[in-house]
């Protein structure tokens, strides 16, 4: 009998904590229904129609016409390209830099706190501001970067940065270095924290050099951290509207026109609401196949890190 009470009791108990989980997260699931299921289901309930200047503005039922429009559609395939683009190396030079900055922040220095602050700078201020901020730096006849060249002598007269497709990538690219960098750095930051000095001691009196710590020790143990880090600035990176509008406009000639500003353009400036909503919901679901992936990924190498460090 007492054994079978004891038992209860645990039971009993988790119970309760369940559903006092389930009770403190359901105003947070009903938000989210709200601003996140309700908008994404209207939009796909939308792409149904065709409602655009050649209807009146009047939803007609079309079914699966608007996704068909997006298979032979070359000005999506080439957003996409060029989101993919500035997704992948912003996304890989960030990496290498956020890593950078973060082990040397890891050290203990005179006025670290300091340079840690300074750190978030450009990760807190407006991405609009920073865009224009950007684009005078790069412009062709006032900017900075023509006036430090020709006067250190690698150029004779001025470039048009953002008026060519591969420089004003290149450019947007570099804008968005430098405002996200920081937002890695202190992820990976709190990662290396977490990691006990211990180890590294233990690998070093095994005759372990740095380079060989860091491969080993550091680089496993902070996946899980990095593969977050990953999937916040995968999605921001993506779907990014601001810094593109305000640098570029997408332009020239479209070679930097990301999915956020084609969709923009189809709903905004053609009307065109129908094809607009196709286009939020293929972009969504590649967003949740990525990120899909990469949350597998994530818990994969949490696990591995959480038997590592048990060994």
């Amino acid at each position: 009998m007492k054994n079978s009470q004891t038992t209860s009791i645990p039971n009993s108990l988790e119970k309760r904590e369940k559903l006092t989980g389930w009770l403190l997260i359901t105003p947070a699931i009903i938000i989210l229904l709200f601003v996140f299921a309700y908008p994404i289901s209207r939009a796909f309930w939308l792409s149904l129609f065709t409602q655009n200047l050649g209807t009146e503005l009047k939803p007609i039922f079309s079914g699966l016409t608007n996704y068909n429009r997006i298979l032979t559609d070359g000005r999506f395939w080439q957003t996409l390209w060029n989101t993919t683009i500035f997704t992948t190396f912003s996304i890989f030079l960030e990496l290498i830099l956020g890593m950078s900055i973060a082990l040397i922040l890891d050290k203990s220095f005179r006025g670290r706190g300091f340079v840690r602050t300074i750190n978030l700078i450009p990760w807190s201020l407006p991405t609009a501001a920073i865009g224009l901020g950007w684009a005078w730096i790069f412009n062709d006849q006032f900017g900075i970067v023509n006036d430090i060249l020709l006067r250190l002598g690698f150029i004779q007269t001025n470039i048009t940065w953002l008026g060519d497709p591969f420089r004003a990538m290149l450019a947007m690219i570099i804008a968005d270095v430098w405002k996200t960098t920081p937002f890695i750095a202190i992820i990976l930051l709190a990662g290396l924290q977490s990691i006990s000095s211990d180890l590294y001691e233990a690998h070093a009196i095994d005759g372990a050099n740095p380079i060989q710590s860091f491969q080993q020790i550091t680089i496993p143990l902070l996946m899980p951290q990095i593969i977050i880090a990953l999937l916040f600035r995968f999605a921001q990176a993506f779907g990014i509207f601001d810094l593109v509008q305000v640098m570029t406009g997408g332009g020239p000639a479209g070679a930097t026109e990301t999915i956020s500003i084609y969709i923009y353009a189809t709903i905004r400036r053609y009307l065109d609401f129908g094809y607009g909503a196709s286009l939020v919901v293929v972009t969504f679901l590649l967003l949740i196949f990525v990120v899909a992936i990469a949350s597998t990924a994530a818990r994969n190498s949490k696990f591995k890190s959480q038997n590592s460090k048990v060994s």
